[in-house]
């Protein structure tokens, strides 16, 4: 379960920069230790693996920005997302517990049944 553990937090820190950033349109470290209730040196080490890894990049202000790298993995996780949210809400979940639970899920769950979900939706759901 280990390395599990680590794509998933690659994969949350991604996804918030990116949801950060079509929010307020800077993100720093400040920013993710809020939206995440981590401690700001959990952030900033994190922060340092990921550029390390070549998914952002840091600027002088301590900017975060995605690379291309980045960007790919944190809309595919926040389409993914979006996509969990609003089918727990077709099925009639509270829209603040559907994002709630997708956020939990949607690092866990394999891409099989999140495409058998999505199909399901698709054809149902979907106008």
């Amino acid at each position: 379960g280990l390395m599990m553990q680590k794509t998933e937090s690659t994969e949350n820190y991604l996804e918030r920069i990116y949801m950060l950033r079509e929010e307020k349109g800077n993100v720093r470290s400040i920013d993710i230790a809020h939206a995440l209730n981590f401690s700001k040196p959990s952030v900033s080490n994190a922060v340092k693996k990921l550029a390390e890894k070549g998914y952002i990049t840091v600027d002088g202000d301590h900017n975060l920005f995605l690379t291309s790298k980045g960007e790919g993995i944190a809309t595919r996780i926040y389409k993914r997302h979006c996509d969990l949210a609003n089918l727990f809400m077709a099925l009639g979940v509270s829209e603040e517990t559907a994002y709630a639970d997708a956020c939990m899920i949607e690092h866990d769950i394999s891409e099989e049944t999140y495409q058998c979900l999505l199909a399901h939706y698709n054809s149902h759901f979907k106008k």
